[in-house]
């Protein structure tokens, strides 16, 4: 009896998939987080009879044949590349990508790591710096006597000081595109790595080769949807729940044969 060993697989697919969407739902707050989706694929197959086989009673060829599954398995878990709503802050390093594209950031490796977390902030020595204190690149210092900040679509960034008119240029921000953005290798923190299945970066100006542009002042909302996760958690339980059952029924099924004289 196999239905002991399908089941068990049914339910560890669940349990996967809730965990993906507990994932979801506890990053509801987190900026510029993607959803993610559990994908899984059936197992193979025990072929008792094969389609297309010749029957020989009478020599016709069955048309489906005897194939018996072994369960499921889990292929991937999907990031949903969505964008989300643009949450207006007012400050002036609160920077959010509209459109594709990533942020470059130096890690204390000397890694390059890529996001989309705007929530910009200035070092002791004014480098303009992730929450966590890594560095953007390129390199922006921001200079101590500076009065406000103003980064345009494209990605400059001008510093505007007292007594003076004219906004004097600190540098401007690029954006890293991939060929595949969703086999980058999330490493928490709003952090990607560049992988084999991502491909290299291409790294333009905001708003040049497909790449959308800065909007200061704003920062991206996580793409979840709470109402749509509800629903997936509750198709997860009752999935989970009736695997279970299989289980019992399946255990029953070999204790009656056991009890027999």
């Amino acid at each position: 009896m196999q239905a002991l060993r399908i089941a068990a697989t049914g339910m560890t697919a669940q349990q996967m998939r809730v965990d993906v969407i507990s994932n979801n739902l506890a990053n509801m707050s987190t900026t510029a987080y993607d959803a993610r989706r559990a994908e899984f694929a059936d197992l193979h197959y025990q072929q008792h009879s094969k389609p297309g086989t010749i029957n020989a009673a009478d020599g016709t060829i069955l048309p489906t044949g005897v194939q018996v599954g072994l369960g499921v398995r889990p292929t991937a878990v999907t990031v949903l590349s969505e964008q989300g709503t643009l949450s207006a802050t007012g400050g002036d390093l609160d920077v959010a990508i509209d459109g594709s594209g990533y942020l470059e950031v130096t890690l204390p490796s000397g890694a390059s790591a890529y996001s989309r977390d705007g929530a910009l902030k200035l070092s002791a020595d004014g480098l303009i710096v992730t929450s966590d204190g890594y560095a953007v690149v390129p390199e922006i210092t921001v200079p101590d006597d500076a009065r406000s900040l103003s980064i345009s679509p494209e990605g400059e960034v001008f510093a505007y000081f007292d007594g003076e008119v004219e906004a004097e240029s600190l540098g401007e921000f690029s954006l890293s595109s991939f060929s595949n953005p969703k086999g980058l290798e999330a490493i928490g923190s709003n952090l990607f790595l560049e992988s084999a299945a991502s491909g290299p970066p291409s790294v333009a100006a905001p708003g040049e080769d497909g790449l959308g542009t800065i909007r200061q002042g704003y920062l991206e909302d996580s793409s979840v949807d709470a109402v749509r996760q509800i629903t997936d958690l509750i198709q997860a339980q009752r999935g989970y729940e009736l695997n279970s059952k299989v289980i019992t029924a399946a255990d029953q099924m070999l204790g009656a044969t056991t009890q027999i004289r």
